[in-house]
């Protein structure tokens, strides 16, 4: 039986979880995936906060982003062949023994996408994932649900807009015509401006919802990228008295207690995008069709807008091997990440 390196979460009795490298048999697509032979795979805040707290036990496989080429298709597979070079997304941890830090996966066609000829293997890995948060929180009736078709002289605020999921909803929402106002650290302001933004403003600035409010004091659409103690607490002041729409970045809407008082919040969670209920602790997120076609219609327009130039990924600092994963996520822990995603290399 063939097999491929993977890197697998094991928990021996009474210790941490580790990380070791074995051998498992290839995943074997549905219906509707195709195997990968993965080439780069990209690291998410998500893998380190799983491992780190044992989200799925041993034997779990995590990694999410990949990129490489289809090997074997699923019998009702239309939109790829063997050959393609895609990136995809997978719900790493949640199916033992699958996940993208893994010499192969398994790709969903409607949640991948072909990788356009003028970025590299390892840029594409950082998009699915992140980009999919982006559109879901921007679009989705059960997030921000915004109207495309009524987008002009609409402002959102994306705070945290030099955060990886930050960087692709400015340049979503800006290819729909929203007018985009961000928070970042001044170092990244060249850097988000150049993604679409039109208003950019330190998040550490005492006065930042002053500035805010005076050059959008409409605004009622929010985006929270980053999720932290204060960020939601912060941003909805942008609101003033006004009703409005805050969408978090995390999951059960934590750290949004202290919100203005007219302020509705959602959240977003990226695998509503595949047809499958998803519990965890006293949450449960249920599958929603109507999320699965929304990011089927962004993954069918990723690679044109990649190769137009609409869409630019994010910068991607490579490490070579699964063996290099520790070294990935402790950089991650220690917070020293910033407008750059971690790619490995296999």
């Amino acid at each position: 039986m063939a097999t491929g390196n993977t890197l697998v979460v094991r928990v021996p009795e009474r210790q941490s979880p580790q990380l070791v490298q074995e051998q498992l048999s290839l995943p074997i697509p549905s219906a509707s995936q195709v195997q990968v032979k993965v080439s780069h795979v990209a690291q998410n805040p998500t893998d380190v906060q799983c491992f780190d707290v044992n989200a799925f036990g041993d034997g779990a496989v995590l990694g999410c982003d990949f990129v490489g080429e289809v090997t074997e298709l699923g019998s009702g597979v239309t939109r790829l062949s063997r050959g393609d070079i895609v990136a995809g997304l997978i719900w790493g941890g949640e199916i033992a023994g699958l996940g993208g830090y893994s010499e192969y996966t398994v790709a969903d066609q409607h949640i991948s996408f072909k990788v356009p000829s003028n970025i590299s293997k390892a840029e594409a890995s950082t998009v699915p994932l992140a980009a999919a948060t982006a559109w879901l929180a921007l679009f989705s009736k059960g997030c921000l649900d915004l109207d495309r078709s009524k987008a002009t002289g609409v402002s959102v605020l994306v705070w945290g807009g030099s955060s990886s999921v930050g960087l692709y909803t400015i340049q979503l929402a800006s290819i729909c015509g929203f007018d985009v106002v961000t928070t970042c650290s001044p170092r990244n302001e060249d850097l988000v401006r150049s993604r679409g933004a039109k208003h950019v403003f330190d998040y550490r600035d005492p006065h930042v919802i002053e500035k805010i409010t005076e050059v959008s004091p409409n605004i009622q659409h929010i985006f929270d990228t980053i999720g932290d103690a204060n960020s939601s607490s912060l941003s909805s002041r942008a609101f003033g008295g006004r009703e409005g729409n805050l969408c978090t970045v995390r999951p059960g809407k934590a750290n949004t207690e202290r919100v203005t008082a007219n302020t509705r919040v959602t959240d977003v969670l990226v695998w509503t995008v595949f047809l499958k209920d998803h519990r965890y602790a006293h949450f449960h997120w249920p599958a929603s069709k109507e999320d699965h076609e929304l990011a089927s219609d962004l993954f069918d327009n990723l690679s044109t807008w990649l190769e137009q130039g609409k869409i630019k990924p994010s910068r991607a600092k490579v490490l070579r091997g699964l063996g290099s994963v520790t070294q990935g996520f402790q950089e991650h822990r220690d917070g020293a990440i910033s407008a750059y995603k971690i790619v490995y290399e296999l």
